[in-house]
């Protein structure tokens, strides 16, 4: 089963992103900062991960740059998932090694479908 890691500081996007994600037969991950979403990784690879932008500390670009930039990782899929969608957003997100980005609030009906295309890209034999 594929597992999805959801990066987001706040508690009930947390919980309808994991909701819609494991309703779609996906394992899921959460991480509240870059730290625990490091650890997540290290401990449970996930084949996708849904970023958000706006996290305490090290932010979500900062936190892809890093995983784009580790053979380790550079393969995982990372979604950027932002509610503060400004002009030059998504170019920022593409430029730090975002794979896709999503606009908060989250669309559940198409999210799936996203993730999906991520996954099966990420999970295609090398």
């Amino acid at each position: 089963m594929s597992r999805i890691l959801i990066v987001d500081d706040n508690p009930t996007n947390l919980k309808l992103v994991s909701f819609v994600v494991r309703a779609h037969g996906y394992e899921v991950s959460t991480a509240g900062d870059a730290a625990a979403a490091v650890a997540s990784i290290q401990s449970h690879r996930p084949s996708v991960i849904l970023m958000d932008l706006q996290l305490p500390g090290i932010d979500g670009l900062e936190l892809t740059r890093r995983l784009k930039a580790d053979p380790a990782t550079r393969q995982i899929p990372v979604v950027a998932v932002t509610a503060y969608a400004m002009k030059g957003d998504h170019e920022k997100a593409l430029a730090a090694g975002c794979d896709d980005y999503v606009t908060k609030p989250i669309d559940t009906r198409t999210l799936p479908a996203v993730i999906a295309r991520h996954v099966a890209r990420s999970e295609r034999p090398s």
